[in-house]
């Protein structure tokens, strides 16, 4: 498979269908593609079911598409934050679902399925509210709760540098969930700081390899 290089975040993007369901990197701000995330809204994609650590920050990136009407249901472990007013309003009106899962299972969730992992069972959670309803099991004394993996029909994530291949590296905490959401989507489309010819990165360095890649695109200077 060979990755496609997009020469706009418009493009990068074309194709994501209504009601898709969409894993969006980073933790805050952290690692969020903020340009993919403005080229979906303008895309026009609506309906959708977005995986994401927190629910927006400010009136930027995921909360722009909040904003814009075009999420039906958000699952996440940080709904609520000092500036998640635009996901707050919303979910008050009732004009958005929410999913709260703990980070942790949300983290292993997705790397399960792209680990290709049935589903598993977590003690985090057990006998709270985000277990009712899900099967339990008592190992060695302790409850646990059956999870389920989440996989994305589309992934947006944020890299700081791709060769020409398609392998990502990251920088510090913006590396955050690109690497397993990378291994959970039918497409993948990477947003990065620079992309070098291929063999300008050390493979050692490389922390998602180009096989799970499918379009990359350089971010917008400013």
């Amino acid at each position: 498979m060979t990755v496609q290089l997009c020469d706009s975040a418009d493009e990068a993007v074309a194709g994501v269908e209504d009601g898709s369901t969409v894993l969006v990197g980073g933790f805050g701000m952290a690692g969020m593609p903020v340009d993919l995330i403005d080229a979906l809204i303008r895309q026009g994609a609506t309906e959708l079911t977005v995986v994401s650590n927190n629910a927006g920050n400010g009136d930027t990136g995921l909360a722009a598409l909040l904003a814009k009407g075009r999420v039906r249901r958000v699952v996440c472990s940080f709904p609520r934050q000092a500036d998640s007013y635009v996901f707050d309003e919303l979910y008050r009106a009732g004009k958005v679902e929410l999913e709260v899962v703990p980070q942790g299972n949300l983290a292993e969730r997705i790397r399960a399925a792209g680990a290709g992992v049935g589903a598993f069972f977590c003690p985090t959670g057990a006998g709270t509210p985000l277990a009712e309803g899900k099967e339990t099991r008592v190992i060695d004394g302790r409850l646990y709760v059956l999870e389920y993996p989440i996989k994305g029909d589309v992934a947006l994530i944020g890299a700081y540098r791709a060769d020409r291949m398609g392998n990502l590296v990251y920088r510090k905490t913006a590396r955050n969930f690109g690497p397993v959401m990378a291994t959970a989507a039918t497409t993948v489309i990477a947003q990065v700081r620079e992309v070098v010819d291929t063999g300008h990165i050390d493979p050692e360095t490389v922390v998602t390899p180009s096989i799970y890649v499918d379009r990359v695109v350089q971010e917008a200077r400013t």
